[in-house]
């Protein structure tokens, strides 16, 4: 991590996990009522567990903690994903919302992946 992160308050991909996961609240209250308990309230969960994650690895103090924190994230990324793509084969929400959704996530995913990438470079040089 460079010297310009002090908290996980200052990594792009948890201030980008935040806002799709405002996102996803808002998209999520137009559904049915009678998804409340179950398509509305698992997306939500998965959603906030992104950031929550970045969040709780960041906060250990292990890298491979922080690493395993981080896989989580990207598991529940790909559950919000396939969420959102049954929303819309349910025409569940705005279809362009949702489209605009999955393209965001899929450049968390991309940031996620990086970091991950990076943590286990550092992992490495601190083993050898």
């Amino acid at each position: 991590m460079s010297e310009s992160v002090r908290s996980y308050h200052d990594l792009k991909v948890w201030q980008l996990g935040m806002e799709l996961t405002e996102r996803v609240y808002v998209l999520t209250a137009s559904y049915p009522k009678e998804e409340v308990y179950g398509l509305t309230s698992q997306l939500r969960r998965a959603a906030s567990s992104i950031p929550a994650n970045i969040a709780e690895g960041y906060g250990r103090d292990s890298l491979r903690e922080y690493l395993r924190h981080l896989s989580i994230a990207i598991g529940s990324l790909c559950e919000v994903e396939t969420l959102l793509r049954l929303s819309g084969r349910l025409r569940y929400g705005d279809s362009e919302a949702i489209r605009d959704l999955i393209e965001s996530y899929n450049e968390e995913g991309r940031m996620l992946r990086g970091l991950q990438r990076s943590l286990k470079m550092k992992l490495q040089e601190s083993t050898s």
